[in-house]
């Protein structure tokens, strides 16, 4: 019980400072969205490169998070020196690909659809190269439970990003001040601005995790180095089709939309915006994953674990699926998020939120074959589930436009958690309990088709209300079954 509780407090913290740092996040949406129209197709720009960062981000950390916990934990390997060498070989990548990024940054350019505008390629993946090196401190935050820490550079950086949106897609537009402080009647706005701003924040947190970097003096272990190089690579194929679950739409859409490029970004737009409502659901799993991830490694000797995993993957789903009909029951208020102009995207935010609960579940199934060392198992998984996303998007995105990149996301992490977990039943058998999570499941289904009903056919108050006691029917569900009252300090006494 105290390392469920342990696990507890490590997501709490991560959960609210991800919940904190998205919500300062979300700002960006209206700021961008507002001053970018959908029909612009400029916000459809920030959406498709993005999508290519999160696939970048993939490859230049190449699984070694992972692979850092794994080793940082394994019986007879020195930690300062696993820890040494992890941020030599991301570093050395990072620095690398940067050199021919930027020698070939035309050419790359043009391959990828932005031949007028190569600095967007440039400025950005400089960016993510220097955050695929970050992410190793941030690892080892994580792995020393420092979870304030982190949560705090998280947090700067972001504040950081808003206070530099608001300077220059607001203050200075509407003072008709250039980029150099002059006075200027015809200043315009340019995408490129959201670009150079992330460049700008990033390298103000590689300031702040110097402390951290200082680790990199303890030299290089070239054995390790080929251990964990032969440990992380099918992580690497793993995280990038997980990743194309989630980016290729957003990269693919451009190319198979049937209409004019500006009304492909357009379209892109309105979805990118959109799903940043459900990405309520990628803060979840992000925290719990930050939490799971080196909690997992650290319980794996201990006799009871499987019966902890077995609690940890109920718990989650049921928090999940709260926080599902909690975003659908409140939809008309949160769409204020985004532009009006990008309303008529709402319709994939259960989807996408649906999708995201699974690729959460699938996560949880994972560390069957990260602790049994059969880590290929995850790139088949990862693999075939990014072939089923790569088929709908191409058989659907020109009938269906985005609606169909929503949809192949769902069928991808479907497919995906399907075979992870009786696959994994066979190799790592795990006795989750399924009667309790089919019954959340059910309940949270028909209290989202219940809300849909409602949505359309009572007034925006009398929907409103209803929303809210549906979501506090769940909740007594919840603590009547799994959370009783009086187990809890000081309140358990009256119950």
């Amino acid at each position: 019980m105290s390392s469920m509780k342990s696990l507890a407090k490590d997501t709490a913290i991560y959960g609210l400072s991800s919940i904190v740092a998205r919500f300062i996040n979300y700002l960006l949406v209206p700021i961008q969205t507002t001053r970018f129209a959908a029909s612009g197709g400029e916000y459809g720009i920030i959406t498709n490169v993005y999508a290519y960062v999160a696939l970048l981000i993939i490859l230049l950390t190449f699984g070694m998070e992972t692979t850092f916990f794994r080793f940082m934990n394994k019986e007879g390997e020195n930690p300062t020196k696993i820890y040494s060498t992890t941020l030599r070989m991301v570093g050395f990548t990072s620095l690398l690909t940067i050199l021919l990024v930027l020698c070939f940054l035309h050419p790359i350019a043009a391959s990828v659809g932005y031949a007028d505008h190569p600095e967007y390629v440039g400025v950005m993946y400089v960016t993510v190269a220097i955050d695929a090196f970050m992410a190793i401190p941030f690892a080892y935050l994580r792995y020393q439970h420092k979870p304030i820490r982190f949560a705090a550079l998280k947090v700067a950086n972001i504040l950081l990003n808003i206070a530099l949106n608001v300077l220059y897609l607001i203050v200075l537009p509407a003072l008709h001040i250039n980029l150099f402080g002059i006075y200027d009647e015809h200043f315009t706005l340019d995408v490129a601005f959201v670009f150079y701003i992330n460049l700008v924040c990033t390298l103000f947190t590689l300031l702040l995790l110097s402390k951290e970097l200082m680790g990199i003096r303890f030299g290089f272990d070239r054995i390790a180095c080929k251990r964990m190089l032969s440990y992380t690579w099918p992580l690497l194929v793993m995280g990038l089709a997980g990743q194309l679950n989630q980016s290729a739409s957003q990269i693919l859409f451009p190319y198979f939309y049937n209409g004019t490029q500006q009304e492909a970004n357009a379209q892109l737009g309105i979805y990118g915006a959109c799903i940043k409502i459900a990405m309520i659901m990628v803060m979840i799993t992000q925290a719990f994953r930050f939490a799971y991830e080196p909690f997992v490694f650290g319980k794996a000797k201990d006799a009871d674990s499987k019966t902890t995993y077995a609690k940890a993957m109920k718990y989650y789903i049921i928090f999940t699926l709260l926080a599902f009909i909690t975003v659908m029951g409140y939809i008309d208020i949160l769409r204020f998020v985004i532009g009006r102009s990008y309303w008529d995207g709402l319709r994939v935010v259960p989807i996408v939120m649906a999708a995201e609960i699974m690729f959460g579940v699938f996560f949880n199934l994972s560390f069957w074959y990260k602790l049994t060392d059969r880590t290929i198992w995850g790139a088949y998984f990862s693999g075939i589930g990014a072939v089923v996303l790569f088929a709908v998007d191409i058989l659907f995105i020109p009938r269906y436009g985005y609606m169909a990149c929503a949809w192949a996301g769902f069928a991808a992490y479907g497919v995906s958690m399907l075979l992870s977990y009786f696959v994994g039943q066979r190799y790592y058998k795990v006795d989750y309990p399924l009667k309790d999570i089919f019954f959340y499941v059910v309940v949270a289904a028909a209290v989202f088709f219940v809300m849909h009903w409602g949505q359309g056919s009572l007034p925006l108050w009398a929907s409103l209300c209803m929303n809210t006691v549906l979501i506090a029917a769940f909740l007594v569900v919840i603590v009547k079954r799994d959370f009783p009252l009086k187990n809890l300090p000081v309140i358990g006494k009256y119950f």
